[in-house]
């Protein structure tokens, strides 16, 4: 498994493509990297071993393990498992620098906040494409109890008597907060009583979430109310998992429509892919289909189309594939309307699709794109996970050889994406340090 680099070395690597070439072929989607992240913090509150399979190949993997590790916790990595053996007593911090790293941290730090009643946690990092609050989380964690305590450098949150059943409300003005969602469960499972999280989002990374909870032996139920937690101060161990990437699945449909190409896909399944999702594909001229020797195939049924959509909480379109759509639908004839809904903006790979030629602007919240353009190589980078990928699809559809800063973003949330897309017959190096 990887382990967190420095982000000097990974920041100078270089991805050189040299485009034009249909992308088919047969190749594996890696375990959900979003729903990994919020499982390695789940699997905390155990009070036996717990091993997820499926654990994605990934930079944060390898981050998430030495924040459990500085915890106290014994964490084995190796061959996809991810194995959590809880320490006799859990130091409660979230190592500073290493919590800047990820997303999660906020979610890690509930753990350990329900597990110890205090922690001390670092603003949480990742990807930057808009500012990202956090305020939600803390909501959660004071409604269970705690003190929290906010300074330039950190967060200290404490629950002198333990975490207690509480109730919390995780919507935002954009929806509900997929995180806070998470946080207030973990919360809730350690605490004695029954929570309340009103407005909870229904993302996968959350019901899979609930329910690596009801297999350790914890209750959720969902009804109009919102969602139940019955906790409980023992939760068992065990395997769990991980779903398959719906992201990354998104990411290998786009690419290969960009190249007039198609691809199998195994480790999911049509159903695993949201309904907005699929219909944005659809309406582009895209079929995804369940094959019947597993996994799913892809098929252009014709030139791509122009459409209009619109991201949103789950079964809408995945923010997350947003930059990626963006820069197939550079192919299509017409033009075309991404609108962001779950964020405020989301346009950071905008710069970068414009160095190959692409005709992309973007108006508040919604993002144009006007084509079919004719796209040539070019040097390009951005500093967020799904707007570096936008930029690696325009480089394969591209004439000619492209040049991609940003590996260390991609190994972030894709284990093996470079080495799949050779699979695939892309022309694609690696050249480790760059100038």
């Amino acid at each position: 498994m990887t382990t967190a680099p420095t982000h000097g070395a990974m920041d100078t690597a270089l991805v050189q493509v040299t485009g034009g070439r249909p992308l088919s072929g047969r190749i594996p989607v890696q375990g959900s990297k979003n729903i990994a992240l919020h499982l390695y913090a789940a699997a905390l509150l155990a009070d036996a071993p717990v091993v997820l399979t499926g654990a994605p190949d990934i930079i944060d993997t390898g981050v998430c393990a030495q924040i459990l590790r500085h915890t106290g916790a014994h964490v084995a990595t190796r061959d996809g498992c991810f194995t959590v053996s809880p320490p006799s007593t859990i130091r409660p911090v979230v190592h500073a620098d290493l919590g800047h790293r990820v997303r999660t941290t906020a979610v890690l730090a509930a753990a350990v906040l329900a597990r110890t009643g205090q922690v001390t946690f670092p603003y949480p990092g990742g990807d930057a494409f808009c500012p990202r609050l956090i305020d939600r989380h803390l909501a959660a964690m004071q409604a269970a109890g705690a003190e929290v305590i906010t300074s330039d450098t950190g967060i200290r949150a404490l629950c002198p008597r333990g975490v207690r059943a509480f109730t919390v409300d995780v919507s935002t003005p954009y929806g509900p907060s997929l995180g806070a969602t998470v946080t207030a469960m973990l919360l809730a499972a350690r605490a004695h009583g029954t929570s309340l999280i009103t407005h909870p989002s229904i993302e996968p990374e959350v019901t899979e979430t609930a329910r690596f909870l009801a297999d350790r032996g914890i209750l959720v139920h969902l009804d109009k109310e919102g969602l139940h937690v019955f906790g409980s101060d023992w939760i068992t161990g065990g395997t769990f998992a991980v779903a398959g990437d719906r992201i990354e699945a998104a990411t290998m449909v786009m690419a290969a429509a960009a190249t007039g190409g198609s691809v199998h896909l195994d480790n999911i399944t049509a159903a695993d892919l949201p309904d907005g999702l699929a219909r944005t594909l659809t309406d582009a001229g895209i079929t995804v289909a369940d094959d019947p020797s597993g996994g799913v195939r892809t098929h252009l049924q014709g030139p791509l189309r122009a459409i209009e959509a619109a991201t949103g909480p789950h079964p809408g379109l995945p923010t997350d594939t947003a930059p990626q759509l963006a820069a197939m639908l550079t192919q299509t004839e017409g033009t075309s309307l991404i609108s962001e809904r779950v964020y405020p903006r989301r346009d950071t790979h905008i710069r970068g699709l414009r160095a190959f030629g692409a005709d992309i602007t973007a108006t508040g919240s919604t993002v144009r794109v006007r084509g079919p353009v004719r796209l040539c190589g070019a040097e390009a980078e951005a500093a967020d996970i799904r707007a570096v990928t936008a930029l690696l699809i325009a480089a394969l559809a591209a004439d000619g050889t492209s040049t991609i800063r940003g590996t260390y973003h991609l190994r972030r949330g894709y284990g093996h994406l470079l080495g799949n897309l050779a699979t695939l017959g892309a022309d694609i190096t690696t050249i480790p340090g760059g100038p």
